[in-house]
């Protein structure tokens, strides 16, 4: 049984983002070994992922992009499982038959993974319409990145979302990369959260890198929506440190620009903070990543013995 992790304490939410690291590490050496398809990671975007899940209910639904792990983990999904379904195999959460492209996981409300950039955002107001026509409780809660933004997509589904009051939290992990191009190339403004009063909404920017600062204002803004039942922008400014998918050497990208974001390391930011307030030590911490390369350790070892789909899998779950 799947359990919708909703934790908010700091140290949680620190070994949450650990975990997100170290998942998406294995994945990464696991694709460069010749042992899994290509995977596009959000190393450096933890914090983002973190903050705003931890912060919802076991009634909120989650829509999401190709960037997904860290969502589905801070969700409390199985590493084993995610990395099952990674490599195509019988116990993974879709059988073996989304990759790491398409997960979903409904028992944990995170109904849909797109790899088609915006994609999230063209369903997001219907899930919210039939939230809303059923009676049903919580709000819609919708991953995306600056590049998603740009797209047409958006203003459909935020100018729908205020028109008929829906209550769709609408969430830009801006880590300042489209694919190979830079942010600056596609647009003129600094804060992609002003286009909100445009759609007569609201928005902010918070901090993507303070997982801290993250979850107070999505508590907040949460808490406001469940009353108005309206929209919310919220962006998240955070950084991609690998490239856009694995391998990619990010020959592309500024060193400077790639260094100032690594001293702004989310987890070694949470870690000093926690560190220096006394709440944990050093000692602690190192228990916490014990626990969590046991964790991708058991998750590596489920997913190698977990078996391909049989071939009469071939048409189930499929329309025609």
């Amino acid at each position: 049984m799947t359990n919708i992790n909703t934790d908010t304490r700091p140290e949680s939410m620190l070994e949450a983002m650990m975990l997100i690291r170290a998942f998406e590490e294995n994945a990464r050496a696991m694709q460069a070994a010749g042992q899994s398809g290509g995977t596009c990671t959000a190393v450096g975007q933890e914090a983002a992922a973190v903050g705003v899940v931890r912060a919802l209910s076991a009634d909120d639904q989650i829509l999401t992009n190709h960037r997904s792990a860290g969502h589905l983990l801070a969700r409390g999904a199985d590493p084993g499982r995610i990395l099952a379904e990674i490599l195509g195999r019988r116990d993974g959460y879709c059988g073996g038959k989304s990759g790491n492209l398409h997960v979903s996981v409904k028992e944990l409300g995170v109904l849909l993974t797109s790899t088609i950039v915006g994609g999230e955002l063209t369903l997001a107001t219907g899930v919210a319409l039939s939230q809303a026509m059923l009676q049903k409780p919580g709000i819609v809660v919708c991953f995306f990145g600056d590049g998603a933004a740009c797209e047409g997509a958006f203003h459909e589904s935020l100018n729908l979302a205020a028109v008929w009051n829906l209550p769709v939290l609408y969430v830009c992990e801006n880590n300042e990369w489209q694919a190979f191009v830079h942010r600056k190339e596609t647009m003129l403004i600094d804060r992609i959260s002003s286009r909100a009063q445009g759609y007569g909404m609201q928005g902010m920017t918070v901090d993507g890198n303070d997982v801290d600062a993250i979850c107070r204002a999505t508590r907040d803004i949460v808490a406001m929506m469940r009353q108005t039942k309206q929209p919310f922008l919220l962006e998240t400014r955070t950084y991609r440190m690998r490239g856009h998918y694995e391998p990619d050497d990010q020959a592309y990208v500024n060193k400077d620009e790639l260094a100032a974001w690594a001293a702004k390391d989310p987890i070694l930011r949470t870690t000093d903070r926690l560190v220096k307030a006394g709440a944990l030590t050093r000692t602690t911490i190192e228990a916490m990543q014990l626990r969590v390369d046991a964790k991708i350790a058991r998750a590596v070892d489920f997913a190698a013995a977990s078996p391909f789909p049989d071939d009469s899998e071939l048409t189930t779950h499929v329309y025609a």
